[in-house]
């Protein structure tokens, strides 16, 4: 058999509210299995991001810029009709640790109901960020903390900003 002439297309999805370090070790351990990673960029309101959808596009942007075969979208609804309009194959999700694993299982297995034909792929970034999450970063930085370990100079900077911000707009 001939091998296919395809090409391999991977969704990564989540809040990234905001990008990390670990994120971005996914990432690139994503491009090196697939020819395309479109980064997906979730609506999630729920959550309660303190960037809005535009803004984390623009920062995911503007951190994988140097990775040639990744682009940012941004989603609101089902994830396996994303990845069929756009024909990726694969899902690419993140497991830091053991807990992560009973919720992105759940995940995969409705994923696979709903479209069998696309796969799950779990990636473990590197063991330093497997203590590393968003909340936890978004916390610290809250509190003035330092969060130069965990994100790019980017999203410390607009990390800082935001908080900033925040706190003027209180005092007034």
């Amino acid at each position: 058999m001939l091998p296919s002439l395809e090409k391999k297309i991977a969704i990564y999805p989540g809040t990234f509210d905001p990008i990390t370090h670990g994120h971005i070790d996914v990432i690139a351990r994503a491009v090196k299995l697939f020819d395309e990673v479109i980064i997906l960029v979730a609506q999630n309101i729920a959550k309660n991001p303190i960037f809005d959808a535009e803004e984390r596009i623009e920062i995911v942007t503007e951190v994988t810029k140097h990775i040639s075969n990744v682009s940012v979208q941004k989603f609101d609804g089902l994830l396996v009709d994303f990845a069929k309009k756009y024909k990726a194959t694969a899902i690419i999700r993140g497991l830091r640790a053991v807990s992560d694993f009973e919720f992105e299982f759940q995940m995969a297995l409705f994923n696979r109901k709903l479209a069998p034909e696309i796969v799950t792929v779990f990636l473990m970034p590197n063991e330093k960020y497997t203590y590393l999450n968003s909340t936890v970063v978004r916390e610290i930085a809250k509190f003035g903390g330092q969060v130069d370990h965990f994100v790019p100079p980017l999203v410390e900077q607009r990390l800082k900003a935001k908080f900033n911000q925040g706190s003027q707009s209180e005092k007034n």
